[in-house]
């Protein structure tokens, strides 16, 4: 069943959100006197906007002839993209039909009897910016590295601090084996962006 703010709230005070916002927050305030529309994160109605952390966020580096295998990647394929300001906020550009990769601000810890599904805001979407559906497994526990693709003809930002994408929880009955159980092998991943792994 699809989890509802209560649950979210009450998962969240057991440690399954670090740092949780527990509305949706939709403005900041960047000083004593301006107030800063922002792309939401926190709780909302079923689900919790993640934001991007600051950290990282790399793109993969387009070289003619390169063929990226994801059972020896090769992290020179990556090129790190350097995090920028202005009056709208901190932001990273991701270049015209690119693919890039960062990390969420947010630490999961998902309980033992529930799995997440990460989704795009609708925001981006509509700005030709697409989130890879990820799903995050019953007692999977860190920062999600998330795959973001610009499939516009335009170079796009994508806000840090601000909301990139919702999770929505979806609680079963228990399972013989969690994520943890089995060691899976993005486990445990930092406020890094973690590399394709077999």
């Amino acid at each position: 069943m699809l989890k509802n703010d209560r649950w979210i709230m009450e998962q969240a005070k057991q440690g399954m959100i670090q740092p949780f916002e527990p509305k949706l927050i939709r403005q900041v305030s960047r000083d004593d006197t301006h107030i800063q529309k922002v792309l939401s994160f926190g709780l909302s109605s079923y689900g919790y906007d993640i934001r991007l952390s600051s950290a990282e966020f790399v793109i993969f580096r387009h070289i003619p002839g390169t063929v990226i295998n994801p059972k020896r990647f090769n992290p020179q394929n990556l090129e790190p993209v350097t995090l920028q300001s202005d009056a709208d906020g901190d932001f990273f550009i991701i270049p015209a039909h690119s693919y890039g990769l960062g990390v969420s601000l947010e630490k999961i810890q998902m309980p033992p009897n529930a799995t997440a599904i990460c989704m795009g805001k609708s925001t981006y979407a509509r700005c030709s910016l697409i989130v890879n559906t990820t799903p995050l497994e019953s007692s999977w526990v860190g920062h999600i590295t998330l795959e973001v693709s610009n499939s516009s003809g335009a170079d796009c930002r994508i806000y840090a601090n601000e909301g990139i994408c919702q999770l929505l929880f979806f609680e079963g009955e228990p399972c013989d084996t969690t994520y943890a159980d089995r060691a899976g092998k993005y486990q445990n991943q930092p406020q890094r962006v973690t590399i394709a792994k077999v």
